[in-house]
């Protein structure tokens, strides 16, 4: 009677977790991938669509400049960025990485799209747009400005302000563009801006002083992102306002920590401000994207905030003010990043090995961190330097992570060899073991009692078993960690159906692996459509994990007995859900795991019986055939 009740305890635990793991995990994760594939989806032009402005954030004190950068009103209708696009003048960006062009209106860099990334596996999908101009649903864009005191009548040039091109050339890493505007007033703004082959845009500015009087200015820069920008929405992720300030080190917010600022920062906007920083750099980030400001290192930024107001989210800073006499030139340098977050191109910081990229090529404090590599990154840099590595060696990550996965199995040879040996001592008392409950039926304390007389007697540790498991799951952590958050690994295709290892298994049993034309998800919904959703690998690790489990000694209570036996359905459905690379990952360390346990196995005396029993039945099979074939 206990037993069976035990059992059925059991059974519903397994059950309650497989649900919740569902529930809490791979709906929301559907549910994310969904909406992300509707947003990917061309914009549709909105009927007489006009592009509205709308005062933007200004500095809280009244004697500091205030900057005015145009964003859609809250209320304005939208258009479609080919529309918005094509209602000014503008410049042409045309190199390997990115394409787009600058705003004439405002100089504004506000339409860029990443050539070398497309929204999906299909090659000939849309390259990833990065930046769109104001007026469109998704306004992101990057902008520089000279700012007079509160009060001041110098006029410069602002988001309304069309600037004139010196040439015709578009902006290539071989021609930089030269924009000019005068203000009337005996000031001359000229702007130059240059862009390499990479990611990496800079801006010099120059003002020239004709005037009848000292002007006072202030350098300023902006990165403006309009409406709610889509996360995945996952701990292990940042995504939103992100920078290195200084001294004060590494600053991350979520766009809901901007929503609930209360700081105001001038206008209708609030936000989060730092003062005084030197050496720093600020942006905006998404999972695979960022945008960055760099201002040179030996800059002071008098300030540095993330705001938010006007339904739109801003990361910026201002340098302090320049006063530049008549007949004088005042020069301010700026860097924009926009791109995508490749280590080798950013940078990744780690003792003997590793990138150097912009981080070490511009001198900038710690712009590795862009990427969020955690808290654990001394376990998760190794593990993508060992993937890359490997990567550049065979020219695919689905390999590099079989390779990996052997290196790493080797590094705890002596250690599993040592929990395997004990495991098979374990399981060649299990005779003695049962005859304990004989002999005892009714008495579990003395039944205990004489367990581990026997272990002691035979130098059994009974916990060593779990040390494989536990030797897994930092690795495990480490290599989810480098396929979700890593742009090397998206799109990366394995072999077969695997055309990216960062994303769940496309197959579905349920269908027959595409043979039936059913989607469980839109049949169902997310909440029950889910449990029908079992690619090809998730269930190959399941068969390897079941294997691996029958290897094991059989747990002496039967409420664990039966938790074991569960274990790989339950883990078969729960990673059903988790990036292909991962789940090969598993299944290929549970087939390693099963061939070092097996050796162990047969060396320490103990009978492999599920291979003893596969090989019995392929034997009887044999001689029946040969039987049948002579009669």
């Amino acid at each position: 009677m206990s037993d069976n009740r035990n059992t059925i305890i059991a059974v519903i635990l397994s059950g309650l977790v497989l649900i919740a793991w569902q529930y809490f995990y791979n709906v929301p994760q559907m549910e994310k991938q969904r909406e992300a594939q509707r947003q990917a989806e061309p914009l549709k032009p909105a009927p007489q669509a006009t592009p509205g402005a709308a005062p933007g954030a200004a500095p809280g004190s009244s004697a500091t400049p205030s900057p005015t950068a145009a964003v859609p009103a809250a209320d304005a209708p939208v258009a479609s960025r080919e529309t918005v696009l094509a209602a000014g003048p503008r410049i042409k960006i045309e190199s390997p990485r990115i394409i787009g062009s600058i705003a004439l209106k405002g100089a504004r860099i506000d339409d860029l799209a990443l050539v070398q990334f497309r929204e999906t596996v299909d090659p000939t999908s849309p390259a990833v747009v990065l930046l769109s101009p104001s007026g469109t649903a998704e306004p992101y864009y990057a902008e520089f400005l000279w700012l007079t005191a509160n009060g001041s009548s110098v006029k410069t040039p602002n988001a309304e302000t069309v600037w004139q091109q010196e040439g015709s050339n578009s902006l290539s890493p071989s021609t930089p563009v030269t924009l000019k505007y005068d203000n009337g007033q005996g000031l001359t703004f000229r702007r130059t801006i240059s862009i390499d082959d990479r990611y990496l845009i800079s801006i010099k500015d120059e003002v020239n002083n004709l005037g009848s009087a000292p002007v006072t200015l202030y350098p300023f820069g902006l990165i403006s992102r309009g409406g709610k920008p889509p996360v995945s929405g996952y701990a292990i992720l940042h995504e939103g306002p992100i920078g290195y300030l200084g001294e004060q080190g590494l600053q991350q917010f979520t766009y809901k920590n901007l929503d609930e600022a209360k700081t105001p920062t001038g206008g209708n906007s609030r936000g989060i401000v730092f003062s005084k920083v030197t050496d720093g750099w600020l942006g905006i980030t998404d999972k695979y994207w960022a945008t960055a400001l760099l201002p040179e290192t030996n800059a002071t930024l008098d300030t540095a905030r993330f705001t938010t107001g006007d339904k739109r989210y801003q990361a910026d800073y201002m340098l302090g003010a320049q006063t530049i006499p008549i007949g004088g030139t005042g020069v301010a340098n700026a860097r924009l990043f926009a791109g995508a977050k490749e280590a080798a191109t950013v940078g990744l910081n780690f003792p003997l090995v590793g990138f150097g990229g912009y981080n070490k090529q511009l001198g900038l404090n710690h712009f590795d961190l862009l990427i969020d590599w955690g808290h654990f990154y001394f376990i998760t840099k190794p593990m993508f330097l060992a993937l890359d590595w490997f990567y550049r060696l065979v020219g695919n990550f689905g390999i590099a992570i079989l390779l990996v996965t052997v290196i790493v199995k080797l590094l705890f040879f002596p250690l599993a060899n040592k929990s395997y040996a004990s495991m098979a001592k374990m399981k060649s008392v299990q005779p003695q073991l049962a005859a304990l409950k004989e002999r005892y039926p009714d008495d579990r304390v003395k039944q205990q009692q004489e367990m581990m007389e026997i272990y002691k007697k035979e130098k059994i540790n009974p916990i060593a078993g779990c040390l494989p498991v536990a030797l897994q799951i930092p690795v495990f952590f480490s290599l989810y960690k480098v396929l979700f958050i890593t742009i090397e690994m998206r799109h990366a295709p394995f072999f077969g159906w695997i055309k990216d290892l960062s994303a769940p298994d496309p197959t579905n049993l349920f269908t027959l692996f595409g043979l039936i034309p059913f989607d469980p998800i839109a049949l169902l919904g997310p909440h029950f459509g889910a449990y029908l959703v079992m690619g090809i690998w998730p269930i190959i690790m399941g068969i390897t994990m079941w294997v691996q489990m029958k290897l094991n000694p059989a747990p002496p209570d039967p409420t664990q007995k039966m938790i074991f036996d569960w274990m790989p359905l339950i883990f078969t459905f729960m990673l059903a859900g988790f990036p292909a690379g991962l789940v090969i990952y598993w299944a290929w360390n549970n087939t390693l795991s099963v061939l070092q346990q097996s050796f162990i196995m047969r060396k320490n005396g103990v009978k492999v019986e599920l291979f003893d029993n596969l090989k019995s039945t392929f034997q009887k099979k044999s001689v029946t055939t040969e039987t049948k074939k002579a009669t």
